[in-house]
């Protein structure tokens, strides 16, 4: 949803994994949640930078890579119906005489809300894009920054740019669904985990995958937003054209406070001071979990920015339904709407 003014209880600035558990936390105590998010997908630095990789201190979880981690909190917040605004950063964040807050953003969405929490991690993420003419064309169409589902992907032809983590794990990801993967980087080694590495090359090996070395992007190839080709050239201008329906290019993301930095708050070395026992920032109704929150002694964890969560959630439900009592029970007592 991207259109209008939304009204609802709670906003949640960031999609990440900490804003994810957000929403659950929030819907367990009957509050609906909208989430906005710069990025076109969810997940934050989980989805955009180590998909694959295996993240080891989730509880229950001995290992679980950040793609993973990622759809099981999709799942968990599911049945509390969030509306997602993603491709939204938020540009601006007024609390009116009433309390309430307005958030907008650059592509013309606000939404009104009781309580607002920012899970914005470092700040607000975005892609390193390559310089390449008309690159605007084609985004969102047939060049990608992030991988949503692999299946978007089936039976296609794909040039995935970069030599870091993310590059080499979509690479080893795509390749059993793609058509056909080609991997552009600069030079033959590649900054990614060296297993991670060997079995790219073995698939390359194996003419599962094709590695486009030493090449950079050049160019790109096609019409009405729909690739057919990604020109590379080396370093000696040498060219190469390659048939191609999709571009994802791996650069990295670039963060920054952004906005945030004027939106009146004490920041302390560009973090979000907070209270611990509520994650409630110095502005009554907002809050701040995850990596953007500090206090002293603060464990910059994933399952730290959890327990945030669920302090914001309980210091939230009495400016949502003032005036009522709220009786905590376990989720073993109580349940999850909608489950049996």
């Amino acid at each position: 949803m991207s259109e209008g003014v939304h009204t609802t209880d709670v906003a949640i600035i960031g999609a990440g994994p900490v804003g994810l558990f957000a929403v659950f936390e929030c819907g367990m105590l009957r509050m609906r949640c909208h989430v906005l998010d710069a990025l076109e997908a969810v997940g934050g630095q989980c989805q955009a930078l180590y998909p694959e990789k295996p993240i080891y201190d989730i509880p229950a979880h001995p290992a679980i890579s950040g793609a993973g981690l990622i759809e099981a909190l999709e799942a968990q917040a599911a049945p509390f119906r969030p509306v997602y605004h993603l491709g939204h950063a938020v540009t601006g964040l007024t609390r009116r005489d009433d309390g309430r807050f307005l958030l907008e953003t650059a592509g013309g969405v606000q939404v009104d809300a009781r309580a607002v929490i920012i899970a914005a991690g470092v700040g607000a993420f975005g892609p390193n894009r390559p310089p390449l003419d008309g690159l605007a064309d084609y985004e969102g169409r047939s060049v990608f920054y992030l991988v949503r589902r692999r299946d978007d992907f089936a039976g296609k032809r794909l040039v995935i740019a970069g030599g870091g983590d993310s590059a080499v794990d979509w690479a080893l990801s795509l390749a059993d669904v793609a058509a056909h993967v080609m991997v552009v980087h600069r030079r033959p080694k590649f900054r990614a985990a060296p297993e991670s590495v060997a079995r790219m090359q073995a698939l390359a090996a194996e003419g599962k995958l094709e590695l486009v070395v030493p090449y950079q992007l050049a160019g790109l190839e096609g019409r009405d937003g729909q690739l057919t080709g990604v020109r590379v050239a080396t370093l000696e201008g040498e060219e190469r054209l390659l048939e191609a329906d999709v571009l994802l290019p791996f650069f990295g993301l670039a963060a920054n406070l952004g906005p945030i930095a004027d939106w009146g708050l004490n920041l302390e070395r560009n973090l979000i001071p907070i209270d611990p026992a509520t994650a409630g920032t110095d502005t009554p109704g907002l809050f701040a979990v995850g990596d953007i929150a500090t206090y002293p002694r603060k464990l910059k964890l994933i399952l730290t920015g959890f327990a945030e969560v669920a302090q914001a959630a309980h210091a939230i439900h009495p400016l949502v339904f003032p005036g009522e009592a709220l009786h905590f029970e376990y989720s073993t007592t109580k349940g999850v709407p909608g489950q049996a």
